[in-house]
């Protein structure tokens, strides 16, 4: 049981968004379709453990739940146009093409249908990774820094909104794709940042979120190949990605980046990324994505930790925080001014940042803190910040790793 119990969470991880999304595009009804592809997932807990896995689970989780949603509406007395289109739909084992060539994948035009203008930006970003990525409501309430209450009704309310003013689920006409890229892009990196590290849980990755956000940002880039954002964000993912196999060592600890052996990293990756970007920037409008990208760049084009620009990076982030204002980036700017022009200096941006209390709750921002009172041999100052931070981190690994520095200054 607990081998069939595994492969439906893979398969849960895998084929959520597209279940979803294709019952959506049947249907119109977003409830509907979350609710039926939650009873699809729970048949095959309990089928699978009888039947043997499918040769296609895919394709039974989508025929499953298409079954349950023409139960549903056939009980709710749906008019008879659209039980003769989920019937017929129901027959397939595939879901039938979609006729908008121009967005190629169910799952990429689902975002942008959950980008539509209507929708606050937050709630087009909620909105998108719970129907297309299945996370959890706790899972995007800590990726916004909000309580899980206060996310659920954001969920609520966007779904009621899609309802309500009869929004429809389509590609937008090209002429509109531009006005909803902002979403879109954040929905991509968001979902990336979920798999590159991971909220909550016993795993620091989640590779099939990262792999899936990259899947997507491809397919954007290739559907919108004069916008340079989009490009970016791609290569920021890349650039990202090809560090993955460096984080964890052979134990599944935690490396920090300084100390990750760097001839672990994707080179390939790099330099795809590094081109992407370098394409991008030519075009003279950087967002962003394109800022963020070129930090990594700084990153990974350094052989070793000693070589990084880290006055480079400090000056970038203080354009990424013209374009967008933000405590996170302010944090990550302090790390760099403290590499770059001092210790002190950077812990003082560190303290300002934590009296204002713009990141409350963000275990980044007391252990940024001990990190750089344990580099000034502040031990003591140090252990309470790591102890702080303890408090406040979500996944395992990073827990261990705290563990160990606070066990270090401790000592």
């Amino acid at each position: 049981m607990a081998d069939v119990e595994q492969t439906v969470a893979e398969c849960f991880r895998q084929e959520w968004g597209r279940v979803v999304a294709t019952l959506i595009r049947m249907t119109g009804d977003w409830d509907l379709a979350e609710e039926c592809a939650q009873e699809a997932f729970a048949t095959a807990l309990t089928r699978w453990g009888t039947d043997g896995v499918p040769d296609r689970p895919g394709a039974w989780l989508t025929t499953t739940a298409r079954n349950r949603a023409l139960d549903r509406l056939r009980r709710k007395k749906v008019e008879a146009a659209k039980l003769q289109e989920v019937a017929a739909l129901s027959a397939l084992s595939e879901p039938a093409p979609w006729p908008d060539r121009s967005v190629p994948d169910d799952r990429l035009r689902l975002i942008f249908t959950c980008c539509h203008p209507a929708l606050t930006l937050e709630a087009r970003v909620a909105l998108t990774l719970r129907t297309l990525a299945g996370l959890t409501t706790a899972e995007i309430a800590k990726a916004f820094l909000v309580p899980e209450a206060t996310m659920a009704k954001r969920l609520t309310r966007a779904k009621e909104k899609i309802r309500n003013a009869a929004i429809p689920y389509r590609v937008p006409p090209a002429h509109l794709l531009p006005e909803r890229m902002a979403g879109v892009l954040a929905v991509l990196y968001l979902l990336y940042n979920e798999g590159y590290s991971a909220s909550a849980g016993r795993d620091l990755m989640r590779a099939d979120l990262s792999a899936e956000a990259i899947r997507l940002a491809r397919l954007l880039a290739r559907l919108m190949p004069d916008e340079p954002e989009a490009a970016g964000l791609l290569a920021l993912m890349l650039l990202h990605d090809a560090r993955s196999a460096a984080r964890l060592d052979d134990a599944g600890e935690l490396v920090s980046l300084e100390d990750q052996d760097r001839s672990r990293w994707d080179a390939a990756e790099i330099s795809e990324g590094i081109g992407l970007l370098e394409t991008a920037l030519r075009r003279q409008r950087a967002g962003q994505y394109q800022l963020q990208a070129a930090i990594a760049a700084c990153h990974a084009e350094a052989a070793q930790a000693a070589d990084t620009d880290w006055a480079q990076i400090a000056l970038l982030y203080g354009e990424l925080r013209r374009v967008v204002p933000s405590a996170v980036v302010e944090l990550n700017r302090a790390v760099a001014v403290a590499m770059s022009a001092g210790l002190a200096a950077g812990l003082a941006l560190v303290d300002e940042l934590a009296a204002s209390g713009g990141l409350a709750g963000y275990y980044l921002l007391p252990a940024t803190r001990a990190d750089l009172l344990r580099r000034l041999d502040r031990r003591d100052e140090a252990a309470t910040s790591y102890r702080e931070a303890l408090d406040l981190v979500g996944t395992e690994p990073e827990r261990r790793f705290l563990s160990r520095r606070l066990a270090e200054v401790s000592s």
